[in-house]
């Protein structure tokens, strides 16, 4: 085979992107094949080439370097291209700027990692644009069956230019260690049974959800750790964190571990686990599910986007609907590791049970309403504590939830975008934006901070009227008033 020069156009490390970890592996396995690749990367990063692709500048930017290589692949997401806000105008202009660019070099391909149908969607002007990209292409790669579906009947893409990939085809496994050394080198136990989510902790991922479903199995010797960065930096992500952290102090056997992992520890968590949970809300395909089955670990996810083609050929993945089968897969798992006879596979339907909730015959109003009140607390993000009856009775522990909740529930008051859909509209409102800006500025932060405080605030307040309460209740009795 003749060694080709190619350009591979992606986010790049030290950038914590999931796109560019794709890239690496697949710049790696073109080396691995004797070709010379170079990688452009739309910020700073270890790539050869850096430019700011975003808009016609990019497009025509692109253009001037793509013309001295053999072959072009492109990592494509909107994100690196389209200005933020877009607006059809600048959605029309930059993708019109992309597909000249495109027919004027090299062959190129486009891989697609995630597909919306809205790029094109019948409502937005700008989407014959957005086909005129893809169509300018000379292969257009995909993961999912779906996807290359939706190539051919709603971006108009010819149908023997789309191509369908391997997700991990290019992937190799980054540890050698076995389960016992990589346990003991991340602090596990080497008993029980070790449920793992694991990548960018952001609500979409639905690790909450898995959370919640793992419920009591901590009891049964079982562990779930959640592990990753939160790698956006906004009011939505930080109050997941917190759901997160509330949850996790919630459930015992629940662990959060964030921060950054390398790509070595990523596979040796993987190792580790026992059962890779992947409970996205959203995803198009999941890296984490390639890498699972590479290192030979089964996994449960969510029925979402095109997870189910992506494991369709994998016997040891199991696919769910929904938070109440993904409870009892999980629970299967761990009843059918620690060998519990006579447990059913679906909690609903073990004898005296018919709430779904692991509860016996012997079920009274009080057991009741202090699950409602622990799952409310715990999907809300709060510290709510068990309902006791026989504690404090002029003020039950319940009566704590409102302050706080009603806070937590207030995002942060971000700037309204400065976009429309009319043309020439969102650059008055930039306009306008930068000439109120010096006095509109200083009261939104204002807001944010009188919003955290009193946040703050509450907490304390809750926090020290439990103190209170559980020292009371742990007392010794007083004197006895009887003779």
């Amino acid at each position: 085979m003749s060694t080709e020069r190619i350009l591979v156009v992606s986010p790049y490390p030290p950038a914590r992107d999931g796109i560019g970890a794709f890239a690496v592996q697949q710049v790696k396995a073109l080396r691995r094949a004797g070709n010379h690749v170079e990688v452009c990367s739309p910020r700073p990063s270890a790539a050869h080439h850096h430019i700011d692709l975003r808009g016609p500048r990019g497009a025509l930017a692109l253009r001037r370097l793509i013309g001295g290589f053999d072959r072009v692949i492109v990592h494509f997401h909107p994100d690196f291209f389209y200005d933020h806000p877009a607006t059809p105008t600048s959605r029309i202009s930059t993708g019109l700027a992309y597909a000249a660019a495109l027919r004027s070099g090299p062959p190129v391909t486009i891989r697609l990692h995630e597909i919306d149908h809205r790029w094109v969607a019948p409502s937005d002007p700008s989407a014959f644009a957005t086909r005129a990209l893809f169509r300018a292409a000379s292969r257009v790669e995909v993961h999912v069956p779906d996807h290359a579906r939706q190539m051919v009947d709603e971006f108009n893409v010819d149908r023997d230019k789309v191509v369908l990939v391997e997700h991990g085809a290019d992937f190799v496994a980054r540890t050698d260690i076995g389960r016992e050394e990589a346990r003991r080198t991340l602090g596990l136990d080497q008993t029980g049974h070790v449920f793992l989510c694991i990548g960018f902790v952001q609500p979409h991922k639905g690790f909450d959800r898995a959370m919640t479903a793992f419920g009591d199995l901590g009891a049964l010797g079982a562990s779930l750790h959640v592990v990753g960065s939160v790698r956006i930096d906004d009011p939505a992500a930080a109050d997941h964190q917190r759901e997160l952290e509330a949850l996790a102090s919630r459930f015992g056997g629940t662990h959060l571990h964030l921060g950054y992992v390398s790509d070595e520890a990523f596979d040796r968590w993987i190792v580790a686990a026992d059962t890779v949970v992947l409970p996205y809300r959203h995803i198009w395909s999941s890296s984490v599910a390639e890498r699972a089955r590479l290192l030979g670990r089964p996994v449960i996810a969510t029925r979402v986007g095109g997870l189910a083609d992506q494991l369709a050929d994998d016997p040891t993945a199991t696919i769910v609907d929904g938070n109440n089968e993904l409870a009892v897969a999980m629970r299967s798992v761990v009843t059918q590791a620690v060998g519990e006879a006579g447990r059913s596979s679906r909690p609903s339907d073990a004898p005296g049970d018919r709430t779904g909730w692991g509860f016996d015959g012997r079920v009274d109003r009080d057991t009741v309403m202090a699950e409602v009140a622990r799952r409310s607390a715990a999907t809300r993000g709060l510290r709510a504590r068990p309902i006791d009856p026989g504690r404090n009775p002029a003020r039950p522990a319940a009566d704590r939830a409102p302050v706080a909740l009603s806070l937590r529930r207030l995002r942060a008051v971000p700037p309204p975008p400065a976009a429309s859909a009319r043309p020439g509209v969102s650059t008055v409102k930039k306009v306008i934006r930068r000439v109120i800006g010096w006095e509109i500025d200083p009261l939104r932060e204002q807001v944010i901070r009188l919003q955290q405080a009193t946040l703050q605030a509450a907490e304390t307040t809750e926090a020290r009227l439990e103190a209170v309460e559980d020292a009371t209740a742990e007392a010794p009795p007083g004197p006895s008033t009887r003779d």
